[in-house]
């Protein structure tokens, strides 16, 4: 846009609306400007003002027009159409983008060379110090899985800092910038700050070094009371209701709000906190909290449900907080839970009471750890027949808050993968090394701190086939009906995998499932300075998108330990009986899911309904509030997922009929 001078009309009609400056020769102005638009403002330094040409209606139709009006501006420039107005002290040294509304504000001001929280250090997951993560605008989760978890590799950390620092060097400036179509109403003291285009930020208490990296597609909103220091807020985020916000990275889709308060934290996509706190921890995608007594401290969490009281503590009280505790993707904390660290919970696991013993569940997944007179007791595999389980996994991916096209965490919903499936692989193993060194007929069982009953370790071995037999069949099923297929031969073919990348172990980075060995090539990758950040988030979007191929790589491999022989040597009766044991796998699933679902609608669950009548009131007012067991849609879907995979385990066993006769 050209500037011009201001002209000597222009000066006077400026002066004789209530209007001064240092030097008028400093002010530049737009072609179209027109000072009838600007009152009351007092000039320091270089500006630059756009044309004022708008008119605002806001909310309840009062109808002003844009201009600048009650102001003090320093080395500022204002785009077109912007409105300024009631600026009780001052903006200094910022660009105000067009179409921008700026009312009723304490102060907007730039006072040094800055980042704008990018490059910020946050301890996360231990408060004393040595995991350090320097934040900035594209972080990501894996990234900073990363940068937390895998300083056994100090080259490669160093390597990754120093880009960072590299990044957010170029992110410096003495000058703040407020983008197109921004909103800042009724807001204190905003220093230091970076605000993306179509943000809204009303009643703000306090903002301080920081970046709001909000967009056209993904708004942030930020309202009354909010008070951020030394921060990065990703886009579509929403915080309000004097939520604090210090040290912290927070990533895309998250909203806090009702007091919530997060220090020293990074929060990833999706997340939610309300009432509670938040100190040093590492919060993966969809980490939720929700009550004001529950607080999250010093752990790794994802996908986690927090109940109300939920509490860990970190503390080796001589020494201070050094301990830390991770809670694997899908974890839940009952109401009144406790930890101490260290511990660490396997996936998709129910954490019930206080745990003191520092258990160690990760390789027996979907568990249930209950206190019991002060001991840690663990149920395997419970939680893959329950209907919270699977209701989780299908309200995942429809509550993806992000709106951003160019979305920052990579992430897997998937509830079987490699990565649980290995666990449950490996907690068979587990169970079938206790029962032969304790004995077949011992009560009780003892692991990793915590004590397994006899009839939980058989019913968990069993659970645990039941899981891996429905995974492999799935991919074994996903594979051959997507081919084209007449013999043998061609069944053979058709099952070949696509590549090697998959084989061996399989980690979840905060979201990012992937093999192991892939991991680690791009981490050799970064450590011999071969990877810049760019080319990082691009290597784990292309891990994502060839999940599929990576797993049929790992569930062959398996499938072959399950056959006894090679791809290449599988037959006809082999590839039957793994479909049969699928589809016999899914029914009994979803049958044990069916009747877990079955309680929520049992005579207990309608205690307190129909209180001033009988029995048959009480049912009625519970089946007019809840619905019938009958036409529940969770459970109807149950139902119809039964049908729909016995039907495709034999139309692929009918395929499968039809080559046995060639």
């Amino acid at each position: 846009m050209a500037f011009r001078k201001l002209t000597a009309q222009e000066i006077a009609q400026l002066e004789a609306q209530g209007c001064s400056a240092e030097n008028w020769a400093e002010i530049e102005v737009a072609e179209a400007f027109d000072a009838q638009y600007v009152h009351h403002t007092r000039f320091s330094g270089h500006n630059r003002l756009g044309a004022f040409k708008r008119e605002i209606t806001l909310p309840g139709g009062l109808k002003i027009h844009s201009g600048i009006y009650n102001a003090t501006l320093h080395n500022c420039e204002v785009g077109n159409d912007a409105h300024l107005y009631n600026i009780h002290n001052y903006i200094a040294n910022y660009h105000i983008g067009d179409n921008t509304c700026i009312e009723n504000v304490n102060a907007i001001l730039v006072d040094r060379k800055t980042t704008f929280g990018n490059g910020v250090r946050v301890p996360v997951m231990n408060e004393g110090g040595g995991r350090e993560i320097p934040i900035f605008n594209e972080l990501s989760a894996s990234l900073a899985y990363i940068l937390t978890l895998y300083r056994h590799r100090p080259a490669m950390i160093h390597e990754l800092e120093r880009r960072i620092d590299e990044y957010a060097e170029a992110q410096a400036s003495d000058h703040g910038y407020i983008g197109n179509n921004v909103h800042i109403l009724n807001c204190g003291s905003i220093k230091n700050v970076k605000v993306g285009d179509f943000a809204e930020l009303t009643g703000v208490s306090r903002l301080k070094n920081g970046t709001i990296n909000s967009n056209e597609a993904a708004p942030v909103r930020l309202g009354s009371g909010v008070k951020c220091t030394d921060f990065i807020i990703a886009s579509g985020v929403e915080i309000g209701d004097s939520t604090l916000v210090d040290k912290c990275f927070v990533g895309q889709g998250c909203i806090f709000d009702k007091h919530y308060s997060a220090g020293e934290s990074l929060f990833f996509s999706n997340c939610q906190g309300m009432h509670g706190e938040a100190c040093a921890i590492f919060a993966g995608p969809y980490t939720v909290t929700h009550h004001k007594s529950t607080l999250l401290i010093a752990g790794m969490f994802s996908f986690l449900n927090a109940g109300s009281g939920s509490n860990q503590s970190n503390h080796m009280y001589k020494l201070g907080p050094i301990h830390q505790g991770i809670a694997e993707r899908g974890a839940k904390t009952t109401s009144d839970s406790y930890l101490l660290w260290p511990s660490k919970v396997g996936a998709f696991s129910l954490v019930m009471g206080r745990h003191t013993h520092h258990a160690d569940t990760s390789d027996l997944p979907f568990s249930y750890l209950i206190e019991n007179n002060s001991d840690s007791y663990l149920v395997p595999g419970a939680n893959l027949r329950t209907v919270g389980t699977i209701r989780d996994a299908q309200k995942w991916p429809k509550r993806d808050n992000r709106k951003d096209p160019h979305k920052l965490d990579q992430i897997n919903f998937n509830l079987l993968s490699p990565y649980t499936v290995q666990k449950m692989w490996r907690g068979r193993e587990v169970l079938n090394e206790l029962e032969a060194l304790s004995g077949e007929n011992t009560e009780v069982y003892g692991y990793r701190n915590c004590k397994i009953r006899n009839s939980s370790l058989k019913h968990g071995r069993e659970l645990y086939t039941i899981g891996i037999q429905k995974f492999l069949g799935n991919s074994l099923i996903s594979r051959l009906e997507k081919k084209e297929w007449k013999t043998i031969e061609e069944v053979r073919a058709a099952l070949q995998p696509d590549s090697q990348a998959g084989l061996g172990d399989w980690v979840d980075m905060a979201g990012l499932i992937a093999p192991r060995g892939e991991v680690s090539k791009m981490l050799d990758a970064i450590e011999a300075g071969q990877m810049s950040l760019e080319a990082i988030q691009t290597c784990m979007e292309q891990m994502h998108a060839n999940y599929y191929s990576y797993e049929w790589t790992w569930a062959l491999d398996k499938l072959e330990q399950v056959w006894g022989c090679p791809v290449n040597e599988v037959t006809l009766p082999q590839i039957r009986e793994t479909i049969e044991a699928w589809r016999d796998a899914v029914v009994k699933l979803d049958r044990m899911v069916y009747d877990d679902a079955r309680k929520e609608f049992d005579l207990n669950s309608q205690t307190g309904f129909g209180v001033d009548g009988d029995r048959q009131q009480a049912e009625a007012d519970f089946e007019e509030v809840r619905g019938s067991f009958e036409s529940n849609s969770f459970v109807k879907a149950v139902l119809e997922h039964i049908e729909k995979k016995t039907a495709l385990g034999n139309r692929i066993l009918e395929r499968l009929s039809a080559v046995s006769h060639q």
